[in-house]
This record gives C-alpha cells, sequence and structure tokens, in this order.
C-alpha cells in the first residue's frame, strides 16, 4: 500500500500526526482510520461479489484488474493471440542496422550487396554530387521570392 513511500517520508507523517492530532488522540484516531479501511474493503468485495453474480456464468473468470488498460494489453501480448513474438523472431534489428550502416560506409556486407553505379562500380558516399550546368538551373524570379 505504501510502496512509493521512503522512511523519511514516514517518519515525516508520524510526526505531523502527532503534531496534529496530538498524542493523547492519536491510537483513537488510527483506530477509525483502520476500521474505516476495512469497512471500505468489505464494501468493494462485496460490491465485485454482486457483480460477478449479476453477470452470469459466462463471466465467471472476469477480473476486475482486466479493466485497467495496462493489464488487458499485457495479458493480450502476453498470450500472443496477434502471432507477435513470430514476427519479433524473424525481425533482426541489429542485422539490419549493421546492414545499412555497411551500405553508407560503402563496405560490402554478406545479406545485401552495396549499391553501384551505372558502370558497375562502387558508389562513393563520401564524394558529393556534381552540380549541374547553369543552364539546367530553372530562372530565378525576384518576384516570387
Amino acid at each position: 500500500m505504501f510502496n512509493d513511500i521512503g522512511p523519511l517520508e514516514l517518519v515525516t507523517l508520524i510526526i505531523l500526526a502527532v503534531l496534529v492530532f496530538g498524542p493523547d488522540k492519536l491510537p483513537k484516531v488510527i483506530q477509525d482510520v483502520t476500521r474505516t479501511i476495512r469497512k471500505i474493503r468489505d464494501f468493494s468485495d462485496s460490491a465485485k461479489q454482486d457483480i460477478r453474480e449479476e453477470l452470469g456464468p459466462e463471466f465467471k473468470d472476469f477480473e476486475f484488474e482486466d479493466l485497467n488498460p495496462k493489464t488487458y494489453l499485457r495479458k493480450k501480448l502476453d498470450s500472443d493471440d496477434l502471432g507477435l513474438k513470430e514476427i519479433r523472431s524473424g525481425f533482426d534489428l541489429k542485422k539490419e542496422m549493421a546492414e545499412v550502416t555497411d551500405a553508407v560506409h560503402g563496405r560490402e556486407s554478406e545479406a545485401a550487396p552495396a549499391p553501384a553505379d551505372s558502370a558497375g562500380g562502387r558508389v562513393d558516399m563520401t564524394k558529393k554530387p556534381e552540380r549541374a550546368a547553369a543552364d539546367d538551373r530553372p530562372p530565378y524570379d525576384m518576384d516570387a521570392t
């Protein structure tokens, strides 16, 4: 219940409770709070039981935790109804990235050859592409910019 409260915060809460309620009334307040929490739990358990009875036998395996979207998705993905394990096993991200890196650096890869230019040689990725002649450029319109 208090998984995210550290020891320092717990000590601070205890000191604050002693200051607010006083050492005389603190045990009575603690009993009242625990009694109230117990009643709330009993009420929620009986409400869950009533809902299960009203839903009927087709929902006998229904769990209220499945209403949480994270829990529902985790349960569905773990059951592998969608075939995701097969897709994950067929796709090796490290291998794909290594092939792309080899292609960019111009190295040969065992899975896919490096791209070639029109002459059949290798493409030099470090060389800048040649600019077209000034005649091939579209006309520059000063009014359009």
